[in-house]
């Protein structure tokens, strides 16, 4: 994540099938929805966000090819494999239009 933009790499790990489902719905619906949770017995520790926006893919090759490397190396400092292994497939870039949270800001998250 990098302000109000979220990267998710395609990576490497065995897939049936290169067509990914998510990748065929954002070709033809780009609203999209990136939901996080956080679950503990404690249920006053639950907590969500859900960012609303417009997702595009960006794929080697295309204009977007400085972007694509910048998101990887974003990706790459978060998650150690991404170092050792950059991911080979395509990123889904999500520019967030709106946030919502649960709880509330003021009441803890």
């Amino acid at each position: 994540m990098e302000g109000d933009r979220i990267y998710s790499a395609v990576d490497d790990k065995p897939k049936r099938t290169a067509a990914l489902q998510r990748l065929a719905n954002i070709g033809t619906e780009p609203r999209v929805c990136v939901l996080a949770d956080h679950y503990e017995e404690e249920w006053s520790k639950l907590w969500w966000v859900r960012a609303d926006g417009l997702a595009e893919i960006l794929h080697t090759g295309a204009k977007q090819e400085q972007e694509l490397d910048h998101a990887l190396d974003l990706l790459a400092q978060r998650y150690v494999p991404y170092l050792e292994r950059r991911p080979s497939g395509a990123v889904i870039r999500v520019d967030v239009e709106r946030w919502t949270t649960w709880p509330e800001p003021e009441s803890g998250l």
